[in-house]
């Protein structure tokens, strides 16, 4: 598999981490949406974004396979995607450090 940061590599030296999907605004979504996006895939014969690991390395990069065949199309850096920080900062009280929200 070629990894963006240390090239051409076995595939024995990588693991699959899950589809690439949207985070649900860490705010208003329910406990069913927190759910959906952690445990739930979509498992479809078709060109996914995948998270891998390179675990030689402990770099994490975003691969685009195709379910049926097995075929990796791309592999790029995370931050091509992702390029925005995500603040939790406002879900916690500050004066105990302890989640703010409550179920």
């Amino acid at each position: 598999m070629p990894c963006p940061l240390n090239g051409l590599r076995n595939i024995s030296e990588f693991v699959c981490g899950g589809e690439v999907t949207e985070m649900p605004a860490a705010i208003s979504s329910s406990d069913v949406a927190w759910a959906d996006y952690v445990f739930m895939e979509n498992n479809a014969a078709e060109l996914v974004r995948e998270w891998w690991l390179h675990v030689t390395s402990g770099y994490w990069f975003i691969a685009e396979r195709h379910t049926a065949t097995d075929e990796i199309v791309r592999t790029y850096p995370s931050s091509e995607v992702f390029n925005v920080r995500v603040e939790f900062e406002q879900l916690l009280d500050k004066s105990t450090g302890k989640g703010a929200v409550s179920n």
